[in-house]
């Protein structure tokens, strides 16, 4: 079974039913805290508290939740400052998934335009 890591806009497609990402199963699914965070951001707004939470816990439930390490957070600034001098806007929370993905073996499941073309990403609009 492949691995991907999941970053937040790969999760918020996912739980609209976006098609392109039905070939994908929550127990290949990694992802961190930061991003369970990003998405209770979006659920809030959209949904409000109540209903964020409940789908934050089913979320949390069905994916592969991933902590970082120390050195996870020194290479994702350093990412973030190389692509900021490349003119692209990254949030470190995207660097950290994506030097998360790649230390793990995994692919950086995204639709992010920012990470279009990049190696080891997964691209699904």
């Amino acid at each position: 079974m492949a691995k991907y890591f999941a970053d937040t806009y790969a999760l918020i497609e996912i739980l609209k039913g976006n098609p392109n990402y039905q070939s994908y199963s929550a127990e290949e699914l990694y992802t961190t805290e930061f991003n369970l965070l990003e998405l209770s951001y979006a659920l809030v707004r959209d949904f409000g508290s109540r209903k964020a939470e409940e789908i934050l816990e089913i979320v949390k439930s069905a994916v592969n939740v991933v902590s970082p390490s120390i050195h996870h957070y020194v290479l994702a600034s350093e990412m973030r400052i190389r692509e900021k001098k490349k003119g692209k806007k990254l949030s470190l929370i995207d660097c950290l998934g994506y030097v998360v993905a790649k230390s793990l073996g995994m692919k950086f499941l995204t639709g992010d335009r920012e990470f279009r073309g990049m190696e080891n990403v997964e691209f699904v609009k």
